[in-house]
C-alpha cells in the first residue's frame, strides 16, 4: 500500500482531480488542506512550495497533478 499525502486548498481544481484519481484507484491518502490548516500551510512553505497540489508518494514529491508520474510510481 502506497503512503500518500496530498497538500490541497479549497479553490484548487487540480487538487480535486488528484483526489478523484486516488479515489477511482481505491487508494487511501492523507489530505492536508492549507486553506483551513495553518500547520499544513507551514509544512508546505518549509518544504519550499507555495502552490498546490503537492503530492508525496512513499517519500517522493510530485508538484502538481502529474497523472503519468503517479502511474509510474504507484
Amino acid at each position: 500500500m502506497a503512503d500518500i499525502t496530498i497538500y490541497t486548498s479549497n479553490t484548487c481544481p487540480h487538487c480535486y482531480a488528484a483526489k478523484d484519481y486516488f479515489n477511482s484507484k481505491g487508494l487511501s491518502y492523507t489530505e492536508k488542506n492549507v486553506s483551513v490548516d495553518p500547520q499544513a500551510r507551514k509544512e508546505l512553505i518549509e518544504m519550499g512550495y507555495m502552490g498546490v497540489p503537492v503530492i508525496i508518494v512513499n517519500g517522493e514529491t510530485i508538484v502538481g497533478f502529474d497523472r503519468n508520474r503517479l502511474e509510474e510510481i504507484l
